[in-house]
């Protein structure tokens, strides 16, 4: 599609840092290289429709690495919503294993390296690296791999989804987001007993102008970076789940600068059944 660029590459021609599951002491750093941008070519069948597929692509990333703004990039063209019948739904999920070399990342949080961990576990990997992503739970690849990237939206586009609504969101002046959430119904075609429910808050403009580290005087951009990720109950087979829900946010938080995404995934960091994102409104 025109404007969709993203450098190609496999975790053995990217720079990427990876540190063995079980053993965060273990790091291998790698040589990095750069190659062509490549253009996306996946069309939706349903294209010419109102209703759009949503899927959830989360990114693990560092400020402190170099092999990693490419794939923020990307994950901002993605943002762009550039698949027609798609709403792909974006997460920026940043690692705090780099911050050991020079910059402390200020987004990071051992939150997102755990979770990137328990997918590791998931997929069969020694190692969890930079940047990576993951589409639905059941696809990962390099992050800034547009061919990889374009097999795993396929898949997500062709996937059964469970409904997820998301309404009545503003967040108060005492630094509380409110907000309902409904989910369709767990039918017994998805092959599961139950499935886990979570929301994140995240800020939907980010930048950083690095002084440290392997991207020392660079300025960063990114999209959808992750504060928050609850997980806030449990959707049970043949049920729906129908819950208010309220969190706190960080003091001086804008709520203007928020999103608000929901999802239902698979037990044990599996495939994600459904996804829903809104943006956050002041009272």
């Amino acid at each position: 599609m025109p404007g969709w660029t993203s450098t190609q590459g496999t975790r053995g021609h990217k720079k990427t840092m990876r540190i063995q599951v079980v053993s965060p002491v273990v790091v291998l750093v790698i040589g990095a290289a750069m190659l062509a941008f490549a253009p996306l070519r996946l069309y939706s069948a349903g294209a010419g429709s109102n209703v759009r597929t949503p899927m959830l692509v989360e990114l693990f990333t560092s400020e402190g690495c170099s092999s990693c703004p490419p794939a923020d990039k990307f994950l901002q063209t993605l943002d762009g919503q550039p698949i027609p019948g798609a709403e792909i739904i974006v997460l920026s999920e940043h690692v705090d294993y780099w911050n050991h070399i020079g910059w402390k990342d200020p987004y990071s949080a051992s939150l997102y390296s755990q979770r990137q961990s328990a997918y590791a576990k998931r997929f069969g990997l020694d190692s969890v690296y930079t940047p990576q992503m993951v589409v639905d739970g059941t696809s990962e690849f390099v992050g800034s791999n547009s061919g990889q990237a374009e097999k795993a939206l396929r898949k997500a586009l062709g996937a059964p989804k469970l409904p997820v609504h998301l309404s009545s969101i503003s967040a108060d002046a005492s630094n509380t987001l409110h907000a309902h959430l409904e989910t369709g119904t767990l039918d017994s075609s998805f092959g599961l007993r139950e499935a886990e429910v979570y929301v994140a808050v995240a800020l939907s403009r980010a930048e950083s102008q690095v002084s440290a580290g392997e991207n020392s005087g660079h300025k960063l951009t990114h999209v959808s970076v992750v504060k928050s990720l609850t997980k806030i109950g449990a959707l049970k087979q043949g049920q729906v789940l129908t819950q208010d829900v309220r969190l706190t946010l960080e003091p001086g938080s804008d709520a203007r600068k928020l999103r608000l995404i929901a999802f239902v995934q698979e037990p044990r960091q599996g495939r994600v059944l459904g996804a829903a994102s809104m943006p956050v409104t002041a009272r």
